[in-house]
């Protein structure tokens, strides 16, 4: 099984919510453009103050897509 890893994203603030929604509009955009077969782009609430959206790709991809959309930090993805 390939390993499967969390590019993230974090937004703070009291608009954290707002903001991060409309960053998985645009990866959910540039993965279509880029026609990549990702799939898990989702928003994550950690407080009301701190919010994340994260892309999931795999080892292949995460060096060239970490590059092109240097996200603030990864971590393992875990199902």
């Amino acid at each position: 099984m390939e390993r499967l890893i969390k590019l993230i994203w974090d937004f703070r603030g009291p608009d954290a919510e707002k903001i991060a929604d409309h960053h998985v509009i645009h990866l959910r955009e540039f993965v279509a453009l880029e026609k990549l077969p990702l799939t898990i782009i989702e928003k994550q609430v950690i407080n009301e103050v701190h919010c994340t959206a994260y892309l999931v790709v795999n080892d292949q991809q995460m060096k060239e897509l970490r590059d092109v959309l240097k996200p603030h930090r990864g971590e393992l993805y875990e199902q």
